[in-house]
């Protein structure tokens, strides 16, 4: 049976990832800083920045459910911020969460995956058309994408890498913000993405005879208003 870790899975589009993996049959490890509330999954609490907590965390996954086959890097946050407001503090979490736990799980995990096996990064869409007020938060998805080719070079071809960069979903953190709204207002197809639809391009990615031939990519969803 194949293996899924998913970080960042206690709420959103990481929740909504392990769900799927799930619901297709495979063994589950739901990883974030607070206990994952998803149904069937191993529920792992690991702080994605921590080097040695997440090789533990990565070491009790293999030896409960076994080598995994797909790794999706989920974790992330998106305080505001602008040149004004910025601090070292804000500066130095966002980027630890966002970019740096990306290459700790991965280079964790990296031993263990199966021949085959896939790994998926979130960035977003502000990677490429940044938004007004998240100025560390679009720089630190650029550096996800980056991230992402170099790793989809150095684990080929035994392991595919790619990113995916939504636009505005529907989520509660993004409901939050007070900004979705008004934003859906430049979207050609009129609404946010759900969190399961970014599930499915996660499942594409990663799913057994899916996207067999895609890596080291970047796939934006966005309801069109990337192009705008």
């Amino acid at each position: 049976m194949s293996v899924a870790i998913v970080t960042g899975a206690a709420s959103g589009m990481g929740k909504a990832s392990a769900e799927r993996f799930v619901a297709e049959g495979w063994r589950v490890a739901a990883l974030d800083l607070e206990p994952a509330p998803v149904d069937g999954a191993l529920a792992i609490t690991a702080d994605v920045t921590d080097m040695a907590g997440v090789a533990s965390a990565i070491a009790r996954i293999v030896e409960e459910l076994g080598a995994p086959t797909a790794l999706v890097n989920a974790a992330g946050v998106y305080p505001p911020s602008t040149l004004e407001t910025m601090t070292v503090e804000l500066y130095r979490r966002t980027f630890d969460v966002n970019v740096l736990g990306t290459p700790l799980v991965t280079q964790a995990a990296a031993p263990h995956f199966t021949e085959g096996a896939a790994v998926v990064n979130f960035a977003s869409i502000d990677a490429f058309v940044p938004s007004p007020g998240q100025l560390v938060y679009c720089a630190s998805k650029a550096a996800v994408v980056a991230l992402t080719r170099s790793l989809a070079l150095e684990l080929a071809p035994r392991v595919r890498v790619n990113a995916l960069a939504p636009g505005w979903v529907d989520t509660p953190g993004n409901r939050a913000t007070g900004r979705m709204e008004a934003a859906l207002a430049s979207v050609p197809l009129g609404r946010a993405a759900t969190p399961e639809e970014i599930a499915d391009l996660v499942w594409f990615l990663t799913g057994e005879g899916r996207g067999a031939y895609v890596t080291g990519e970047t796939i934006t969803a966005t309801g069109g208003s990337a192009f705008r």
